[in-house]
């Protein structure tokens, strides 16, 4: 298991690169609160927003860039229906996503600015980022430099701990989870799959995730904890350095037993350094 403070991970992250944890740093120092009760605009209903386009959808609702009237600012909204939440039994989770937006105040995590209801539906207002999603990035240019990765790898774990730090435990880390600013960096968002622990050594037993980032715990059933989260992180910084999930395969059965059982193995014509190397190695032995 990997120890409580990540020694690897982090040694990893800003051992050799001083200019990108510096950045990094930078950004933690700049951060700024996301309240949904914003003093400006303590009561908002669904007319204070004009819809501009769709730009993502879900199994329980879409994500749509809308402008606020008020003040002209352009921000994501994801309207959720009541009635698709109650039948997926999905109140919870969806209460609990919603503590965690409004909650944490962290520069690599997504927050809440509004959040309000109609009779039919719940609506989560949240910052508009313009770089869209890391998965976008990561198809474009297939792979990332070991600088790039390490830079994005720092912030993602960066965000990860911070979830921990409060008992939470994330459970669908991927690219397509991953937004990125007008400035480069990224912000950990969509919390549907998300877990609070009241209990030091409590499991969970929930089937639940994106296959290719699935840790063996979660397949096999026997109970997971937020361990989890950090094989997903190794399997997500093998994909920016290689291209793709080191056990994927299109068959379905046959990668949840390559995730179970398999070698990793890393590209002969891909250079790996040693650091990455060793982290990635490291985080799918925990197992």
């Amino acid at each position: 298991m990997l120890t409580d403070n990540l020694s690897s991970v982090f040694v990893y992250l800003y051992e050799k690169k001083e200019s990108s944890s510096e950045n990094v740093k930078s950004k933690l120092k700049r951060s700024s609160t996301l309240l949904s009760n914003n003093s400006l605009y303590k009561e908002v209903k669904l007319e204070d927003f004009q819809m501009i386009k769709v730009i993502g959808r879900g199994s329980y609702g879409k994500v749509c860039l809308v402008e606020f009237k008020p003040n002209g600012e352009l921000y994501a909204m994801k309207s959720l229906k009541k009635d698709i939440l109650i039948d997926q039994e999905q109140i919870e989770s969806t209460l609990l996503e919603k503590k965690i937006l409004e909650s944490m105040d962290h520069p690599f995590i997504v927050g809440l600015i509004f959040c309000f209801q109609t009779e039919d539906r719940l609506y989560f207002v949240m910052p508009f980022l313009r770089g869209g999603e890391l998965f976008q990035h990561l198809r474009r240019f297939r792979i990332f430099d070991e600088e790039k990765v390490r830079f994005y790898a720092s912030q993602i774990g960066l965000a990860l701990d911070h979830l921990h730090s409060y008992g939470y435990i994330y459970r669908d880390l991927k690219p397509e989870n991953i937004l990125m600013d007008d400035e480069g960096y990224l912000k950990l968002a969509d919390f549907g799959m998300a877990k609070q622990f009241k209990e030091k050594d409590e499991k969970a037993m929930s089937f639940c995730g994106t296959p290719e980032y699935l840790a063996p715990e979660i397949i096999t059933g026997v109970g997971h904890n937020k361990a989890v989260d950090w094989w997903s992180f190794g399997i997500l910084i093998y994909e920016m350095l290689c291209g793709i999930p080191p056990f994927y395969s299109e068959n379905l059965d046959k990668m949840y037993e390559y995730i179970k059982n398999a070698e990793l193995r890393f590209p002969k014509k891909i250079k790996i350094s040693a650091d990455a190397d060793d982290l990635i190695t490291k985080v799918t032995l925990m197992f």
